[in-house]
């Protein structure tokens, strides 16, 4: 179903509500009540999201925190291959995600709907396993990549032990985000969080042994991080088929039955709006990826200061996309109920939730700098100190976009919810490599700024894209609600 669709839908409705007096004519005490129980409603959901998405990022941290531990020298070769995977990862999610409006529309309309739940869910799964081949193919020849890139062929050669490890965990990893997002659009989530929660603890746990080489197991380095994280995605996948199958409450919606009947034109409408999510995701990615190659060719130094940064920013940004999930499926929820008022309501309550989070994550930035860097590398060693340095530089400069970086993401998951999905994909094409990326390469290398030059390029373009998405959501918000009230 397309945006258009979805709006004759939204739209048949409009008369009801013009005819209601509860809807028109709101006490200030009802419509506070009604906002209050929205904002109730999303931490409900949210929390359990948030904590979800930060389990699932402690993955990578954890592995980041080990590497410091190795050294400079596997702290760069492993931001360069994580950071390709991530790229990789981000797109192949961004296809998977169109499930998530799917199902809220869906469920919404019909809450017993198991049909179309069941298809939705098994093209998520075909979806996902397509993405898969060609990563696999690209991430297993990365070398190639990273050395036409101008990297150090030392650092390239230790970021391919991780990556050739690293990169299988992407299918499991897919299949647990299409599982999850079944939850999620039940407003069910956290059952997802105890399993990521056990699949952080069997990382950490085989990190620990397989990395630095404890209970009489060899180091293996570098390469051992990237085997943890392979079993631990599997893991959650593991976790989350146990989960449905033994919960009467999910189970009943039988996900996995007749999983090899698929239809074309079903497949078809998960790429046409997952296609532009994707886009979407991966632009503002390559974006933090190309950052990460100019630091190379910066150096060494720069390149591990920005690991730690990126590492603290992505933390962070968890909040804002949690709720920016909570927003595509409590807007969808409502547009597919054939209720606009509420799927206004929904989309600026999660807005609201998404940036308060990041202005504390600002103050946090700009108040303890070096406690947060000392958690991925010895700050106190004397080796050391010039990553400290120049990460203190970059941390400012991150602290100054934890706004617009949080308005983008809640911005972009509520237009999904409206299968807005195209306009979003340009504005970030235009925010981050029309603007961002050249300013903050111009700067760098034109005038010499070096990675503080690259942060600004990188300020510019969040911001950018933060104001053309709000705006672009305000004129879907205004359109809702004349549709409501002229009947």
């Amino acid at each position: 179903m397309g945006e258009s669709v979805l709006w004759d839908n939204l739209k048949k409705q409009t008369n009801y509500f013009a005819a209601s007096s509860s809807c028109l004519a709101m006490t200030p005490q009802t419509t506070a009540r009604l906002w209050l129980n929205e904002t109730k409603a999303s931490l409900r959901l949210g929390s359990p999201l948030i904590l979800t998405n930060l389990a699932q990022v402690t993955l990578l941290t954890t592995n980041v925190v080990y590497m410091g531990r190795l050294g400079k020298g596997e702290l760069a070769a492993g931001s360069l291959s994580g950071s390709l995977y991530q790229a990789c990862m981000i797109f192949s999610l961004g296809l998977v995600s169109a499930i998530i409006p799917m199902l809220a529309t869906s469920l919404g309309k019909q809450r017993d709907n198991l049909a179309a739940v069941q298809d939705i869910v098994r093209h998520g799964f075909f979806t996902a396993f397509l993405a898969c081949i060609p990563f696999w193919i690209l991430l297993w020849h990365a070398d190639s990549i990273l050395l036409a890139a101008g990297q150090n062929p030392v650092i390239v050669a230790q970021a391919m032990e991780y990556m050739h490890a690293l990169q299988w965990s992407l299918l499991p990893y897919l299949g647990y985000i299409v599982l999850r997002s079944l939850l999620s659009v039940l407003e069910r989530p956290f059952w997802t969080l105890i399993v990521a929660i056990a699949a952080i603890l069997l990382n950490a746990l085989l990190g620990w042994i397989l990395v630095f080489g404890n209970l009489g197991v060899p180091a293996l380095g570098i390469r051992g991080a990237g085997i943890s994280s392979f079993v631990a995605s599997f893991a959650m996948f593991l976790g989350m088929v146990l989960v449905i199958r033994l919960n009467p409450a999910f189970n009943r919606y039988a996900v996995f039955k007749d999983w090899w009947k698929l239809r074309l034109s079903k497949l078809t409408g998960i790429l046409r709006l997952g296609v532009p999510i994707a886009i979407t995701f991966t632009l503002e990615t390559l974006v933090f990826y190309a950052a990460v190659m100019m630091m190379g060719l910066i150096g060494d130094t720069s390149l591990a200061a920005h690991a730690i940064v990126i590492q603290i920013c992505t933390i962070s940004y968890m909040f804002p996309l949690g709720f920016g999930q909570v927003a595509t499926i409590r807007v969808g929820l409502a547009a597919g109920r054939s209720d606009p008022i509420t799927a206004t309501r929904a989309g600026w309550v999660s807005y609201y939730l998404g940036v308060g989070c990041m202005g504390i994550a600002a103050i946090i930035m700009w108040g303890m700098p070096e406690s947060l860097i000392g958690f991925f590398i010895d700050a106190q060693a004397p080796e050391n100190r010039a990553v400290v340095i120049t990460a203190t530089q970059f941390i400012f400069f991150a602290a100054l976009f934890q706004l617009t970086d949080g308005a983008q993401a809640v911005a972009a998951g509520m237009l999904r919810g409206l299968y807005d999905t195209r306009t979003p994909m340009l504005l970030a094409l235009i925010g981050y490599w029309v603007i961002g990326m050249p300013a903050g390469a111009l700067l760098a290398f034109g005038f010499d700024m070096g990675g503080v030059g690259i942060w600004i390029g990188l300020v510019c373009g969040l911001t950018v894209v933060a104001i053309l998405l709000t705006l672009r959501w305000m004129k879907h918000s205004q359109r809702l609600h004349e549709r409501t009230y002229v009947r």
